[in-house]
Parts: structure tokens; C-alpha cells; sequence
């Protein structure tokens, strides 16, 4: 019994990290970007493999003679017969502020000129996801500055809420005004040292985009302050198919160290098609067994491990949180395709962008049918709660309403009055890109539309009046504003201070 038992920790040993001995493998076959290896008899699943000369690989394939490793970087300067190294150690990416403002690799090597990151901290590429029992119920808004999804769709700080539509309809947009709109309140709580406004610190991971279309991401985070609160991870088109999967797990475990310090992250994959679509060529390179749409069978796996990573820390664990904005792009709106139900079910709701609505100048082009939030108001502020509550059932007796009285002229008053009013709800949610509203204003609109402020507004003049009632508040009740922010929700006062605001508004105008 006792040497069964010494041969059992003996062979534990052999895997344990402490216990690690360099090994030495050689090339026998190499294309593709991929390696097979022999020799390396102890290495470990995603343990990192040194070809010599700066040159990594990750194995990925651990076969009984072999291993099938992936090359990250300079893989055609690798040739047959070289003498490789296991190194013990798992893939890591460096970590900390000092990310933050850097546009960096899967790996976490700098590219923007601005030279080397001072930075000692790391995290492992690929971890487990948080238990259970370390996690809490979402209940802290997420706030977007978007005010259709604010006020239908809100998302808390720690959930995961899928971005779908078709190609060019916002959805990039929607990920960047809501990163604009952390940067801002960041800002003002450097400004005012207010301790109730939680810092958000984003990381946009842009996978298989051109070089263009990332370095106009980056240059509107610049121009609009929001490049020093973000880390931009960047996995191009040019890149190979290793490095665009690595990049959301990269960009995960950045945002894994603020998580992990009590902080607050925003992490926005763009888009999981494209890294599915590498997922897919580095596996049929690697030899492994393809399923639907010859997609390996566990790409479901590796979307839900990389999401599951996005969580609300109990306070116990240090109250920090992941949120996570995954994007998925549709081939002629069929959200039934594989990837996105696949997405869809991992994620805690989707917000869906119609090609129609786009083109009807509705932006965001958000379906209110479709989209959905599984956390709901308990991601709202009390003062959004009032003022939103009625809004999404307008919006769907519009739409029903709308499309009943295409089929007759009489129609009663009461459908009358509810049609213009959608209408003019539906004009309040148009709104010009990179242009977030802070929470207050948003209140103020909602509660305005509530009242009836706008019924009387010729439908294409809703948003210019918006506008001037805005400019009016903040000049003449620039107090009012920053009561509802800091209160959170609308005391008798404030809403008396409301009518009075714009009854005098109305008076003047």
C-alpha cells in the first residue's frame, strides 16, 4: 500500500509547477503557424514553449508521442529539427495601471511608440472563473450614456451583455460611448473627489479589424479623454490565427487585475465571430476533429470560459467587478446561426441592432422586441426606476399600434395620442455618436417625455427642443442636475424643482 501510494505522489510531482524541470523537445514537423514536437513528455496544457531567439509557443495539443504547439510570433523563422524548451510556466500578460492609455498585443507588448511599459505585475492568460460563492447579485448601474439602453436595456456593473446585428449598424459605437462615458466619470471624480462615483477602467480588444478601422478606435478615445482610463488590445487581420485567440483572454486578465484590487473593469470583445473564425483555423490546423459548420466541439467552451470570467465580487472577496461587452456580428439578421445562440445563451442579454431601423436614421438602431437585459432594473438608480418604468411597454404598444394602423384610417383618440407619443420617445433615443448623457440628464428627458413636455412638439423638432430644454437646465438649474445625481432618486422637491423648471421653460419659449 505504501508504494502505491509513493508512486501516486511521485507521479503528482511530475506536474507539479514547484517540481518542474526544463525539458527539451525537437521539431519534427512545422506549417501554418503550428509545431509538433517530440520530447516534451511532462508539459502542461497552455504552458508556454521557447523556440530560442525570443520566439514563444503555447502547446495546445498534448498527444501521446507529440505536442501540438502554436507559434506566436515570427513562426516562418522556425524551421525542422530545432532544439525547443519548456519553460514551466503558463501564459502571462502584464497587468496594472500602467496598461492604462497603451495600445499593446496579445501579449502585452507596447506598439504605440510611447515605449516600454514600467510594469512589474501579471496575470495568467487563461484561469479558472470565480466560484459561486465569491459572487454577488448584480446591482450597481453600468451606466452607457446611451438613453434607450439606460432607460429599456441597462446593464450592471459585472453582467455580460451581448452587442448582435448585422455588419454596420453600431455596434462598435454603442461599446465606445460607453467607454467615452466611464472616461468622463472618471474625470469628474478626479475633479470633485467624489467618493460615490466608482472609477470604471475599460480595455477595448479589437480582434481580426484592420489597422484602420483600430487606429480611428483609438484616435476618437484620444480626442474625446478617454485613451488614459482604457488599455487597447489589438489583434489585426494581419495577425495570425494564435494571436487573435489569445487577445480576448489577454484583454480578460487585465481586466482581471483591477477586479482583483476592488476595482471596477469594462472589458468589450470586438467581435467573438471573428475570433470564433481563428479559433476555427487554429484547430483544423492542429488536426482536431471539426463539428458544425466545422467549427471544433468545443468552441462553445471557449466562449463560455473567457464570459464566465465577468463577475460581481462579493465584498468579502473585495467587491470588484468584470463587466463584459461581447460583440457578435449576424449574416442578414439570423441570430439562429450557430455563434451567436451560442453567445446568446451565455451571455445575461443581448442588445440587437437592426440594418432596418438603421437605415431609418434610428440611432442606435436598437429592436426593443429583441433585445433584453436579465438583470433588469435592479441595474437602475430609483430616479431612473420612476421615470423609465412605462417606457419600454410605450415603445411596444407604438410598434403594435404603429403596424395595426397601417391597415385603417379610424382610428380613436386614445390610439391616436399613443402613436404620436411613441413617436416622439422614439426621436428622444436618437442620439449622435460618442455623445453619451450623464445619468441626470437622461432623468430629466424621461421625466420630461413622462409628463407629456414634448406631445405638443412637431415629431421632427423633438430632438432640438430636447436640446434647448437641456441647455436651459443646466444654465438656469445647474443645482437641480447635480441633486439628482447625488441622490439618486426623486424626492418631492426635486420634482416639484422639476415643474417649475419647465413651466418656466415653456413660459419663455
Amino acid at each position: 500500500m505504501q508504494t502505491i501510494v509513493a508512486d501516486i505522489e511521485k507521479t503528482l510531482a511530475q506536474f507539479h509547477p514547484e517540481a518542474h524541470c526544463e525539458e527539451t523537445g525537437k521539431v519534427m514537423e512545422v506549417g501554418d503557424g503550428v509545431a509538433r514536437i517530440e520530447g516534451l513528455r511532462n508539459i502542461r496544457l497552455n504552458e508556454m514553449i521557447d523556440f530560442g531567439n525570443g520566439i514563444t509557443g503555447l502547446a495546445l495539443n498534448l498527444e501521446e508521442t507529440s505536442v501540438g504547439a502554436v507559434v506566436l510570433t515570427e513562426a516562418n523563422t522556425v524551421r525542422e529539427g530545432q532544439t525547443v524548451r519548456s519553460t514551466g510556466r503558463l501564459l502571462e500578460v502584464p497587468c496594472g495601471r500602467a496598461m492604462l492609455g497603451r495600445v499593446v498585443d496579445p501579449l502585452g507588448r507596447p506598439f504605440d511608440g510611447k515605449g516600454p511599459i514600467e510594469t512589474t505585475e501579471v496575470n495568467p492568460v487563461e484561469r479558472p472563473a470565480p466560484g459561486i460563492i465569491g459572487r454577488q447579485s448584480v446591482s450597481a448601474p453600468l451606466q452607457t450614456g446611451i438613453l434607450s439602453i439606460d432607460a429599456v436595456i441597462p446593464i450592471g456593473r459585472g453582467q455580460r451583455e451581448l452587442i448582435i446585428g448585422d455588419r454596420s449598424t453600431g455596434k462598435t459605437t454603442i461599446a465606445m460611448d460607453t467607454i467615452i462615458n466611464q472616461a468622463r466619470l472618471n474625470h469628474e471624480a478626479e475633479l470633485t473627489v467624489d467618493v460615490n462615483i466608482h472609477p470604471v477602467y475599460s480595455i477595448y480588444v479589437a480582434i481580426g479589424q484592420r489597422q484602420s478601422s483600430v487606429a480611428q478606435v483609438v484616435r476618437t478615445l484620444e480626442e474625446r479623454g478617454a485613451l488614459k482610463y482604457t488599455v487597447v488590445v489589438v489583434a489585426t487581420a494581419a495577425d495570425s490565427a494564435a494571436m487573435q485567440y489569445l487577445a480576448p483572454f489577454s484583454g480578460t486578465a487585465i481586466g482581471e487585475w483591477f477586479m482583483d484590487h476592488g476595482m471596477d473593469a469594462l472589458v468589450v470583445y470586438d467581435d467573438l465571430s471573428k475570433h470564433a473564425v481563428a479559433y476555427r483555423q487554429m484547430s483544423l490546423v492542429l488536426r482536431r476533429p471539426s463539428g458544425r459548420e466545422a467549427y471544433p466541439g468545443d468552441i462553445f467552451y471557449l466562449h463560455s470560459r473567457l464570459l464566465e470570467r465577468s463577475v460581481c465580487m462579493s465584498q468579502a472577496c473585495g467587491g470588484g467587478t468584470l463587466t463584459s461587452l461581447p460583440i457578435i456580428e449576424t449574416q442578414n439578421g439570423d441570430v439562429a446561426a450557430y455563434i451567436p445562440t451560442n453567445v446568446i445563451s451565455i451571455t445575461d442579454g443581448q442588445i440587437y441592432l437592426e440594418s432596418d431601423l438603421f437605415h431609418q436614421g434610428i440611432r442606435p438602431a436598437m429592436s426593443i422586441g429583441i433585445s433584453v437585459s436579465r438583470v433588469g432594473s435592479a441595474a437602475q438608480t430609483k430616479a431612473m426606476k420612476e421615470v423609465a418604468g412605462k417606457v419600454k411597454l410605450e415603445l411596444a404598444q407604438y410598434y403594435e399600434m404603429k403596424e395595426f394602423a397601417q391597415f385603417g384610417s379610424d382610428l380613436d383618440a386614445k390610439t391616436v395620442a399613443l402613436i404620436e407619443h411613441g413617436k416622439r420617445i422614439t426621436e428622444l433615443f436618437k442620439q449622435v455618436q460618442y455623445n453619451p448623457f450623464p445619468v441626470e440628464e437622461e432623468v430629466v428627458q424621461l421625466w420630461a417625455a413622462q409628463q407629456g413636455f414634448f406631445d405638443q412638439t412637431p415629431v421632427e423638432k423633438t430632438r432640438e427642443v430636447r436640446e434647448k430644454f437641456l441647455e436651459f437646465v443646466r444654465m438656469r438649474r445647474k443645482e437641480l442636475l447635480q441633486e439628482i445625481r447625488q441622490r439618486k432618486k426623486l424626492t418631492p422637491e426635486i420634482k416639484k424643482s422639476l415643474e417649475e423648471v419647465s413651466a418656466e421653460y415653456q413660459s419663455l419659449s
